[in-house]
């Protein structure tokens, strides 16, 4: 028969019960949750059987077996949920969503993505953020990058897992060609194997595009330039040895004609040449000392009779004392002579070409020293300044032809001026003459006036 236990007995029990639930709170502090629970509800179990065992006569054996049983429900659920909880995070893991991966890929300079087999975004870095700015993370990139040749490229990749290439014309902002590398990856998947993501990186190949076409046209400008001479004397040679070949008028105006091709052709080839050579050399800047002004007044005392044809005074003012600069002297010389002779060619209409310098201040505020070409002719219009120093550009085709021109004198003057680390300025207002103003850094530094 039961007997109850004395008020004071009962409440001994209860403040015993209490005190180590206290202590054990902080005992087990430090311990998960569910663990910390399990250990908590075993202490009072243990407590309350060791009560039952003492004071209700329960019987050891059963105490233990009752214990046992309450040990069993309160760990084996904690244990199984880590178990599980273990399994699911090594299932869910991705070996490729790691800060590190990550790292590698917001480092690559060029526009890079970074996808799972399923074309889902698992990476991007912030120049194909800026390249596409439709591209999510966890997304398709099919819904972002929606060229033909793009999808497509990404479907075959996916499918072959081999490196596709696709180039398109991206028109936003701009008209820009891209190229686009998918480069399928192999990485360890959670089960053991291994798993395929997709790479794609992202090049603009707008530059090499625009130097093709620079090229393409260069070729056809220097073909029909040249075959144009070639024509006249292939037709005047024809004429020569047929139907005039006893008119001796007809063969001495036919034979001024043919020199004038042929002196023109030759001056064809010989400015492709110098453009060829200097930009060979526009990498190495010269370091032989020369002075500036006389060069400027030999190719000013080698134009005179030019100058006379064309009823053309070339006024020059320049300082007596010595305008050093690091040069290559016969650069320098085809370079002032194509800009004093195109003032007596094209601004011959003014009667007066002036030829001066100053030294002043370039945009970055080294000195710089200046060599002024003024003509006081017609002037250009400001739409063909942008593009004077253009190879084969021209503002009047029969005009130039019609002179001797070859379109190429203001393209050598620019490369000239880039090899000897200067600039080109190009003045003008319709009506009132152009200048065009070489700038050349000093050999050595000097204050300026």
């Amino acid at each position: 028969m039961a007997t109850e236990a004395p008020d004071g007995i009962q409440a001994n029990a209860d403040a015993a019960a209490a005190r180590p639930s206290d202590a054990s709170a902080s005992m087990f502090a430090l311990w998960p949750d569910r663990l910390r629970r399990s250990a908590l509800i075993l202490l009072v179990a243990g407590l309350v059987l060791a009560a039952l065992v003492v004071f209700g006569g329960l019987p050891s054996a059963r105490a233990i077996a009752a214990f046992v049983c309450i040990a069993g429900a309160a760990l084996v659920p904690w244990n199984l949920h880590d178990t599980v909880a273990s399994r699911d995070a090594t299932l869910g893991a991705n070996p490729v969503d790691a800060q590190a991966v990550q790292a590698i890929v917001a480092g690559v300079p060029d526009p890079t993505v970074l996808l799972d087999r399923a074309g889902r975004v698992i990476h991007l870095n912030a120049a194909a953020a800026q390249l596409v700015p439709a591209l999510r993370r966890s997304e398709l990139a099919q819904f972002a990058l929606r060229s033909p040749e793009i999808i497509t490229a990404l479907r075959e990749a996916i499918t072959t897992r081999e490196t596709r290439r696709a180039t398109y014309l991206d028109h936003a902002p701009v008209d820009r060609w891209m190229e686009l590398i998918i480069t399928p990856v192999p990485v360890p998947s959670a089960f053991g194997g291994v798993d395929h993501c997709m790479l794609m990186t992202f090049h603009d190949q707008t530059p090499l595009r625009r130097v093709e076409e620079m090229r393409a046209d260069f070729v056809a400008n220097a073909s029909h330039e040249l075959r144009t001479p070639l024509a006249a004397l292939s037709g005047f040679i024809d004429t020569l040895q047929g139907p005039a070949r006893d008119d001796e008028k007809a063969r001495e105006r036919f034979l001024g004609i043919m020199h004038a091709q042929a002196t023109r052709m030759a001056r064809l080839i010989d400015d492709l040449l110098s453009l060829s050579r200097v930009e060979l050399s526009a990498h190495v800047r010269p370091d032989t000392l020369v002075d500036l002004a006389p060069i400027v007044r030999q190719v000013a005392d080698g134009l005179e009779p030019l100058a006379a044809e064309r009823q053309v005074k070339i006024e020059i003012e320049l300082p007596r004392e010595p305008v050093m600069i690091a040069g290559d002297r016969e650069e320098l010389l085809r370079l002032f002579e194509n800009l004093i002779e195109n003032a007596l060619k094209y601004g011959a209409s003014g009667g007066k070409v002036m030829v001066s310098s100053m030294l002043a201040a370039s945009p970055d505020g080294a000195p710089e020293f200046r060599v002024m070409v003024r003509d006081f002719g017609p002037g250009i219009a400001p739409e063909h300044l942008p593009r004077l120093t253009e190879r084969f550009y021209r503002v009047d085709v029969g005009d130039s032809r019609a002179q001797g021109g070859t379109g190429l004198g203001l393209s050598l003057v620019k490369h000239i001026l880039n090899r000897h680390r200067g600039r080109l300025l190009i003045e003008s207002v319709p009506g009132q003459g152009a200048t065009f103003t070489a700038g050349f850094p000093p050999a050595r530094a000097a204050p300026i006036a």
